[in-house]
């Protein structure tokens, strides 16, 4: 629920601020409004140099709600809709805030509560949507490019060249636990992987911008490869985006356990997510020629991966940024260094 303040609050120094686009537009009425509010703020010369410096001051904003930041992109815009100007910051403990100046006070708390009362809130940390979403489509991209290259045979040796083999992978050819990620052995092996991470990638695309996420839990299912290989020691071979897929799995199932409420705490309903994606992961992990160990690697490397975000960005959300973008390069970076090294060993 939004909190509605009416005394006037002084607002701390913050260094995270978030600015939407919607609040870069700047409207002839806007700039009419703001004019005109200054003019009638400045006093005149004769009277500014009688009157001491304190009564020259520009009175603070006042805080009018709080809360995360799909409800305060969506306050924003009610604001925004009826020229009301505001600025949005994010305080040091997670939430998001909006400010107005003293004088629209009541006419943007106002136009907050007749909004929820038409939309109201929903509870906190609800069950997520399983809706369709093309954000995960440029994470499937990688596997989707390569194995159709490998299935084409316009490189021949590019199976032998990415494939993971446990024993060169301990002779030092490391890229292999990388390159394995983007191959499969057929049609079918491809399609499952698809629609499983498509589905896993979905849901942990609800709680997180993906790009904040992804390359990790690559970064992840490469160190889950080196271990099978470690484990195993020789005589294995292994290809796949599946550990990649068990990865987000295990992410989203640390995510969900963080976020469970607060009244759940000591109770076993708390390990629910946890539990219900372990089952999940040997439901799906076990069957013929399945690479277990890699599942079960993968799996153990998602929950790690689970606890990178802070829990405030969890719980109150994350708007997308120009960061990342870098971190959506180095996701296909990670793949053409590992291709790279493959192909410059032949």
């Amino acid at each position: 629920m939004p909190r509605f303040m009416s005394p006037m609050i002084r607002r701390r120094p913050s260094t995270d601020k978030v600015y939407t686009e919607s609040h870069t537009v700047d409207t002839n009425e806007s700039r009419a409004v703001q004019s005109a509010f200054q003019e009638s703020a400045q006093p005149s010369t004769e009277q500014s140099a009688e009157q001491p410096a304190f009564e020259q001051q520009t009175p603070p904003d006042i805080r009018v709600s709080e809360g995360g930041f799909k409800q305060i992109r969506d306050e924003s815009l009610v604001l925004l809709s009826q020229g009301i100007a505001h600025r949005i910051e994010r305080s040091e403990d997670g939430p998001f805030q909006i400010f107005v100046e003293p004088e629209k006070r009541r006419t943007a708390q106002f136009q907050i509560r007749l909004y929820h009362r038409e939309n109201p809130p929903r509870d906190e940390n609800p069950p997520l949507p399983l809706k369709f979403s093309l954000q995960p489509l440029w994470v499937l991209l990688v596997p989707i490019i390569c194995t159709l290259i490998d299935f084409s045979d316009a490189y021949p040796q590019l199976h032998n060249m990415g494939i993971s083999d446990a024993g060169k992978i301990l002779r030092g050819e490391w890229w292999r636990t990388i390159t394995a990620i983007t191959l499969h052995g057929d049609e079918r092996h491809l399609a499952s992987n698809l629609v499983s991470g498509y589905l896993a990638l979905s849901l942990l695309h609800y709680r997180i911008p993906l790009a904040k996420l992804v390359p990790f839990l690559a970064v992840g299912a490469a160190v889950a490869n080196f271990f099978v290989a470690l484990t195993v020691q020789t005589n294995f071979r292994a290809l796949g985006f599946s550990g990649f897929v068990f990865a987000v799995i295990g992410c989203l199932a640390v995510i969900e356990f963080r976020l469970m409420p607060r009244e759940t705490h000591g109770m076993l309903r708390r390990f629910a997510p946890l539990c219900g994606a372990a089952s999940l992961a040997v439901f799906l992990g076990l069957g013929e020629n399945a690479d277990i160990l890699g599942h079960l690697y993968g799996f153990i490397a998602g929950l790690l991966c689970g606890f990178i975000p802070q829990k405030k960005t969890l719980r109150w959300g994350a708007p997308s940024d120009t960061t990342d973008i870098f971190w959506i390069i180095a996701y296909f970076a990670l793949f053409a260094i590992g291709w790279a090294f493959a192909l410059s060993s032949f």
